[in-house]
């Protein structure tokens, strides 16, 4: 109990930063809708759900660095998982499915009222993420390296003693994190460029290679995080934590990207279905032509 109820920190600086984040998500989507407002509409459809979502990252951020999550990852390595997947998939996933985009442009002042076009209802037209064709494989690829790099012993303990690479960790966590979940699910007004089935394939490469990683932690016998050692285990083994941890980024990575993967094929067999009944649609539609050879002269 005591692990839940202490330990809470006030970093200035992950409340500041959070806190105006969420100042100017907050006052960009009351803009959006005082605008529908304006016009004789209703705010757009979903946009109080997409900020609940949205928050709802931001709160797992806050639960990953400034709970007791954040104290006892110092001390235990599989808290440190934990904290691991609050910052590389819990929160970035929630940012993503929040869509804050469009609030946050215009709470920050990055864009003005929208033009005309847009004040008639097409503000929230989806554009591709299409600006450099290799991008899902490469976000994928750097989300990958970049999670199996931060678990590599020389750069694990020194995110553990030095602030700054701490700091780099946990950027780059919730960076490529928002970034692979762009490419896996989108978020409006952001549309992934790739079909469903490719984004299920890339979504199992992701899933292997975190199998992986907690494989090798799981069924590894040595010492790979020395710097725990020192740490004061009471009740863990610095091995035996260590093999936890590894159980944790193994299974609990599982249900969101389960969950996204299943989203996904369900996408993927509606657009096939919806496919295969515009095809029938337009041979029953299309005149059809007649057997019997045409002769010169006869129309």
């Amino acid at each position: 109990m005591t692990m839940v109820v202490s330990h809470w920190s006030a970093n200035a600086a992950v409340l500041a930063v959070v806190a105006l984040v969420a100042a100017a998500h907050l006052r960009g989507t009351l803009a959006i809708a005082r605008d529908a407002r304006q016009r004789g509409e209703a705010p757009p459809g979903g946009l109080r759900r997409e900020a609940v979502v949205f928050y709802a990252g931001l709160l797992a951020v806050l639960l990953a660095l400034v709970s007791p999550v954040g104290y006892w990852s110092q001390k235990y390595i599989w808290v440190r998982s934990v904290q691991d997947l609050l910052l590389a998939n819990v929160a970035p996933a929630l940012i993503v499915l929040g869509a804050p985009w469009l609030a946050l442009a215009r709470g920050l002042g990055m864009a003005g009222r929208p033009p005309p076009a847009a004040r008639a209802g097409r503000d929230d037209v989806a554009r591709p993420v299409r600006d450099w064709p290799p991008l899902p494989v490469l976000a994928v690829i750097g989300f990958n390296v970049v999670w199996c790099g931060w678990h590599i012993p020389a750069l694990y303990d020194a995110a553990l003693r030095f602030r700054a690479v701490y700091a780099a960790e946990i950027f780059s966590y919730l960076g490529l994190g928002v970034v692979l979940w762009l490419q896996l699910i989108g978020s409006r007004p952001l549309r992934p460029a790739l079909t469903p089935l490719r984004r299920v394939i890339l979504l199992m490469g992701t899933i292997t290679v975190g199998t992986v990683l907690g494989m090798v932690l799981v069924f590894g016998s040595g010492l790979a995080y020395p710097t725990y050692a020192g740490t004061g285990h009471q009740v863990l083994s610095v091995v035996y934590d260590q093999q936890t941890g590894g159980a944790v980024l193994w299974v609990l990575m599982l249900p969101a990207y389960t969950i996204a993967g299943i989203a996904l094929l369900i996408r993927w067999l509606n657009d096939e279905e919806t496919g295969a009944l515009t095809s029938g649609l337009d041979r029953l539609l299309k005149p059809a032509k007649s057997a019997w050879p045409s002769r010169p002269g006869l129309r």
